[in-house]
């Protein structure tokens, strides 16, 4: 049953009709009245996506993810979707998470933009040029960046994690072990996290004097298998690095891999730090020095209430937060090999 039926039953216009079903205080009572008593009688059921979308109301969070296989064994970022998930449950909200190709993402936010039932979008793995972040400011769509990126001139919502800091202390560590030959395994620069931890782990080496060897950098790795193939490459170099830091945790479980299948003990023969760990459910014995930020459930529900704060209306500056990472000694480092 639809109200274009009882408006059609009543003699009344749709518009009227909705008003009263909504409860618009200019509609008469005896009008309201009328309208109820036929919905009754003719069993109508509001449907509240619509209703929402009538007020003006959005009733779900979107989040637009080029998922790939290795996205979706990303044990962390399921995480953080599971504990945005349930906060925004409690609030009468759903999470949307639309698929998209890479090539296919923008087009992806048009679709989703277009169809209105997202209030507020949170955009994941920002990137320094972000075309996401762009496309939702010029379009005035509400948005929480997951991250920063630095092609945003005006203010924006953000929550993010000080990467260069945190890049910063896992080099230190690395240097103060003694280690003078230290390679770096990361995500494409593209992203705005990889460049910002990048730029930590140069700092550290132009401050110490230590040169930085451009054969011991590889840039390419965000999920297990290159991250594997990145190692190997390390490896293979006929002055391979002491010492090694992974600024991502998928292409870190790969690296660790690439590590002892190779042969060589973690800690011993090469240190490794890797960003974020292993997960919980790493089958690797060594326990891997890392640099910790707040846990994925923490983080979505960190999240969850900033979002919910934009879908207020709260004031742009007030809704950005930096994290500092600590960094957690595992047994992956130790001094630089004598031989």
């Amino acid at each position: 049953m639809s109200l274009k039926r009882i408006a059609e039953e009543l003699g009344l216009s749709l518009t009227t009709v909705s008003r009263a079903m909504n409860g618009y205080p200019e509609v008469a009572a005896a009008t309201r009245r009328a309208v109820l008593e036929a919905a009754a009688r003719m069993d109508y059921r509001a449907d509240a996506r619509a209703r929402g979308l009538a007020l003006g109301r959005a009733d779900a969070v979107g989040i637009v993810f080029p998922v790939t296989t290795g996205d979706l064994g990303d044990q962390q970022f399921l995480q953080v979707a599971s504990s945005m998930s349930e906060r925004f449950a409690q609030s009468g909200l759903d999470l949307l998470i639309v698929s998209a190709s890479a090539d296919d993402e923008l087009a992806a936010y048009e679709r989703a933009i277009t169809g209105r039932h997202i209030g507020v979008f949170v955009v994941p793995r920002t990137r320094v040029r972000d075309r996401r972040l762009e496309l939702l400011q010029a379009r005035n769509v509400a948005f929480v960046a997951y991250g920063r990126s630095a092609s945003l001139t005006s203010e924006y919502a953000w929550f993010d994690f000080d990467n260069l800091a945190g890049a910063r202390m896992a080099t230190d560590r690395l240097l103060r072990l003694g280690h003078r030959r230290l390679g770096y395994l990361g995500a494409p620069p593209e992203y705005n996290f990889a460049d910002q931890r990048y730029a930590g782990f140069c700092a550290s080496l132009k401050a110490a004097g230590v040169p930085l060897k451009p054969l011991s950098v590889q840039r390419n790795a965000l999920e297990r298998r290159s991250g594997y193939a990145a190692m190997q490459k390390l490896l293979a170099l006929p002055q391979r690095p002491t010492a090694v830091l992974v600024d991502n945790n998928l292409a870190g479980i790969g690296a660790v891999h690439a590590v002892l299948h190779s042969g060589l003990v973690l800690g011993r023969d090469l240190s490794v730090i890797v960003y974020d760990g292993l997960g919980s459910d790493s089958v690797v014995r060594t326990t891997v020095t890392a640099v910790m930020q707040p846990t994925p459930i923490a983080t979505g529900v960190a999240l969850a209430e900033m979002t919910l704060a934009r879908l207020r209306g709260e004031p742009l500056e007030s809704l950005q937060k930096l994290c500092t990472p600590e960094l957690e000694i595992g047994d992956s480092d130790g001094p630089p090999p004598t031989s």
